[in-house]
C-alpha cells in the first residue's frame, strides 16, 4: 500500500543518506572504483531478487545511484524502505 507523505517524512528520516522527491526515495554511494561499486550491486541485486523487489540505478565508475519506488502502487511503500534498509546493511557492513 502506498504510503501517505507524512507517512515518508516520518520514515526518511530512520535511514540516514536517503531523500524523497520525484515520488521515490534516492540516494548515491560512491566507492574506491568500478569493481567495488559493481560488487555491491551484484549484492544489492541478489537481495532485490530475494525480496522481488527491484532498484532503479545508475552506476558510473565508482558512484552508484538508487531510486526506490512501489510502481505498481504508483508511489514509496514500505516494500521501498525494507530494500533501502537492506541496501544500507550491505554497504555499511563492508
Amino acid at each position: 500500500m502506498k504510503l501517505s507523505e507524512s507517512e515518508i517524512h516520518e520514515k526518511i528520516k530512520t535511514i540516514d543518506g536517503w531523500e524523497y522527491h520525484d515520488n521515490a526515495i534516492h540516494t548515491t554511494f560512491e566507492f574506491n572504483d568500478f569493481k567495488d561499486a559493481f560488487s555491491v550491486m551484484t549484492r544489492i541485486a541478489f537481495e532485490a531478487e530475494a525480496l522481488n523487489h527491484h532498484p532503479d540505478w545508475a552506476n558510473v565508475y565508482n558512484k552508484l545511484a538508487i531510486s526506490l519506488s512501489t510502481h505498481d502502487a504508483d508511489g514509496v511503500t514500505e516494500k521501498d524502505f525494507k530494500l533501502a534498509r537492506t541496501i544500507d546493511e550491505i554497504i555499511v557492513g563492508d
